[in-house]
């Protein structure tokens, strides 16, 4: 059985205490792997690598060279991807048919800062002030703490990772305990690539023990988290005591608007994709289906019909379309939540419970599960489920789906389907929400900007903003010539 450890420094080093957590297969619910279970003491000497890095050979890498290096790793990436994608799948129980395009896709993300990295330009300032020359650089942080969930580790680490080196940054990084060991595999193409030593660590363990610690170090500058608007709220807390920088990529309760007009077959595909995609495992799930009241019974009926045929089993299968829950806990909280709708009167129209049927091998699949006579009030419409489970709300016009779908404290994604152009535009201003999709879901790049609204985050993943949130402005003001002046005035 394979074990796991900490890289730090450039080396593969086990926790300090010899501990080390197990790591079950979800579909399996078989151990597979064990991972090293790190301390303060490993954080403090992962930090304590990224601050000699800072200050040693990277901080001589000009922005050039620092891009060749993550178009280096793109390429192993791109490599690898194959390993890269079985090792996930075999942690986090997603589809393979999904995990095998994410691991290559990602490469981009490396690809695509790397060519950003010498681009970031300062300005010259026209000032008001005879005789100065005032100028602005970009710099970077520091040492940016990276705290990544357990559905997607390497592609949400990569949305921080790239742009955070490309920017001269380096990087302590803390994977979810259930899911570390693609992060570490990483490692080994990091190191492949040629970054110093001490660029780029990471350290497994449990968040109190190694999370905790992370956070609250005085030498890292920065927290880039990816997670649950609770744990969040915690980091932020932390990270305001000592006044750091957060990026924060929370939850949501995005709501996916169908109008009359739509093209009915794509929206129900659009929908479909939206929740029981990733086993409705993903910030961006489209949990909450608003239905023009006109068009509601028909379209559930078919809803029904489409998704009650889905493949459930072997995440490795190609003809698998639902895969296990990642967790134990997770599996629990979706059951509970389900017992909750039906409790403050849902109806449950398909699934509802655990799938025990054909190809669930483990004991961790849930049935793609859809509520109907939901009101916007109801817990399974206001809370993330973070599972394959749709609420149902009608509305009759543009005012009520934007009044309900606003409606929430989560403002992370949103999608609308119809035929009238103008209401796409008229809905996009008037959502609450980081991305809207027209007549699509679930798109992503690594050119367009990612992130929410409200209590779905701070900050920006993916793009050019991205690489901003990194980086600190400085402004420089040069005499041009010398002369006397009252020294108690401001100049």
């Amino acid at each position: 059985m394979k074990t796991y450890t900490h890289y730090i420094n450039g080396s593969f080093v086990p926790a300090t205490s010899g501990e080390t957590i197990d790591s079950e297969d979800p579909y399996s619910g078989e151990v597979w792997a064990r991972i090293a279970r790190g301390s303060g003491e490993d954080v403090d000497a992962a930090v304590t690598a990224a601050k000699n890095a800072m200050e040693g050979e990277w901080s001589t890498l000009n922005a050039s060279q620092r891009g060749k290096l993550l178009n280096r790793l793109a390429e192993l990436i791109e490599d690898d991807a194959a390993r890269l994608a079985e090792i996930e799948v075999r942690d986090n129980g997603k589809l393979m048919a999904e995990m095998s395009v994410q691991t290559k896709y990602m490469a981009e993300w490396y690809r695509y800062f790397g060519g950003l990295a010498d681009k970031i330009q300062g300005a010259v300032i026209p000032t008001d002030k005879a005789d100065i020359f005032n100028y602005t650089r970009y710099e970077p942080l520091g040492v940016i703490a990276m705290i990544t969930p357990w559905n997607s580790p390497l592609l949400l680490l990569t949305w921080k990772l790239a742009p955070a080196l490309a920017a001269g940054n380096t990087a302590v990084i803390k994977p979810s305990e259930f899911t570390s060991a693609s992060t570490v595999t990483l490692m080994e193409l990091i190191e492949r690539a040629g970054f110093p030593a001490g660029v780029v660590n990471t350290v497994t363990g449990l968040g109190d023990e190694v999370g905790v610690p992370l956070v609250s170090h005085k030498d890292v500058a920065k927290v880039a988290f990816t997670g649950s608007d609770v744990s969040g709220q915690k980091i932020y807390e932390s990270a305001a005591s000592q006044i750091k920088k957060v990026s924060l990529e929370l939850g949501g309760k995005s709501p996916n608007i169908v109008f009359a007009d739509a093209d009915r077959e794509a929206a129900v595909m659009g929908v479909i994709s939206g929740i029981f995609a990733a086993t409705g495992q993903t910030c961006i799930a489209g949990s909450r289906l608003l239905l023009q009241r006109s068009i509601h019974d028909q379209f559930v009926e078919r809803l029904v019909d489409v998704a009650g045929q889905a493949n459930i089993g072997d995440p490795k299968s190609p003809d698998t379309h639902v895969g296990p829950i990642t967790t134990r806990p997770q599996f629990d909280k979706i059951i509970e939540y389900i017992d909750i709708a039906r409790k403050d009167g849902a109806n449950c129209v398909l699934g509802g419970g655990p799938y025990t049927g054909p190809g669930a091998k483990g004991n961790q699949f849930i049935e793609p599960t859809i509520f109907t006579g939901v009101k916007n009030d109801m817990r399974i419409a206001q809370e993330e489920v973070f599972g394959p489970v749709l609420a149902v709300i009608p509305f009759e016009d543009e005012d009520e789906a934007i009044q309900i779908a606003n409606d929430v404290i989560f403002g992370l994604a949103a999608g609308v389907w119809t035929a009238d152009i103008g209401r796409s535009i008229r809905m996009a201003e008037r959502l609450k929400v980081g991305t809207v999709w027209v007549n699509t879901y679930r798109a992503i790049s690594y050119t367009s900007p990612f992130g929410g609204y409200k209590r779905s985050g701070l900050g920006r993943d993916s793009g050019i903003d991205a690489i901003y949130d990194y980086l600190q402005v400085k402004s420089i003001w040069v005499a041009t010539q010398t002369s006397t002046r009252n020294p108690f005035v401001i100049a």
